[in-house]
């Protein structure tokens, strides 16, 4: 298993930063017939002077996350920060619904957590988005709660497997139920979930199974809302996951760039799959 992960933007939360832990590399990773690589990157944007993005990128536990913090400055850093530091030792399990379940029960208690200092604060909220990506064995499991989302790209095609918790989701699906034209939706900005948002977290999630080749993008809204379908699949055509993140990242900051960046790409080779697609650097 290996990683291509690198980051230009010293203010994102490093695995290096955290406290020593007496967890063995060994102990945390997990059996899988894939093989997998990975690649990251975070950028403040153009506009904001602090990243509010943090992301999450292990391939050898099977794991990968973002998130996009919200209340302010230090406050959406610090909360961003706490969700994916709470899921960074997340131990191995063959089991994937296990993974999940832990996984699952760790944001409750971020969520606990940016509650209780929300209301020690004084402030209305201080929350965050969360998109986790988990894999087992030939599984890969998407939980999220927020606008932050989970891409899968397999032969050519890219699918969103999250879908948004926001007041432009939720009234679009209210068109299409209704025969009603002339609603107007609102902004895309508007979240109706994200961790620390309630004091109950409700996650969404979604279960795929793994074909040799397929390609993940995780990605704070930053990212999905400068950027088409197609400029995503032309930057993930090339199948290296570093590039992938180059070129995403780039798109983005050749035009407005107003919100925080980050971007997560993970590649799942099967080393036994006969129709094995090999990918050359060049």
């Amino acid at each position: 298993m290996s990683t291509e992960s690198k980051d230009p933007d010293s203010s994102k939360l490093q695995i290096k930063d955290l406290p020593n832990t007496s967890l063995k590399i060994e102990d945390l990773r997990v059996r899988s017939p894939f093989r997998w690589t990975s690649a990251s990157r975070s950028h403040p944007g153009r506009v904001r002077e602090v990243n509010e993005d943090a992301c999450l990128d292990q391939p050898e536990q099977g794991l990968w996350a973002v998130a996009d913090g919200m209340g302010g400055h230090t406050l959406g850093d610090f909360a961003s920060g706490l969700a994916v530091q709470g899921l960074m030792d997340l131990p191995a399990a063959e089991d994937l619904e296990q993974r999940i379940s832990v996984a699952m029960n760790r944001l409750q208690e971020v969520n606990r957590r940016l509650r209780d200092e929300a209301l020690r604060r004084e402030v209305p909220l201080i929350g965050t988005t969360i998109a986790v990506l988990l894999a087992a064995g030939s599984l890969c499991s998407a939980l999220w709660a927020g606008d932050s989302r989970i891409y899968l790209y397999r032969e050519g095609r890219l699918r969103q497997l999250t879908r948004d918790h926001n007041h432009l989701e939720a009234a679009r699906s209210r068109l299409v139920s209704s025969s009603d034209d002339t609603l107007e939706l609102p902004r895309a900005n508007l979240i109706t979930r994200a961790v620390g948002a309630q004091d109950t977290l409700h996650i969404d999630c979604v279960t795929v199974e793994l074909l040799d080749g397929d390609i993940f993008l995780l990605c704070t809204d930053g990212l999905c809302n400068e950027l088409t379908e197609l400029s995503i699949e032309q930057a993930l055509l090339r199948g290296v996951c570093s590039l992938a993140c180059d070129a995403l990242m780039d798109m983005v900051l050749e035009g407005e760039a107003r919100d925080n960046i980050t971007a997560v790409v993970v590649r799942a080779e099967d080393p036994s799959s006969p129709d094995q697609t090999i990918v050359r650097m060049r």
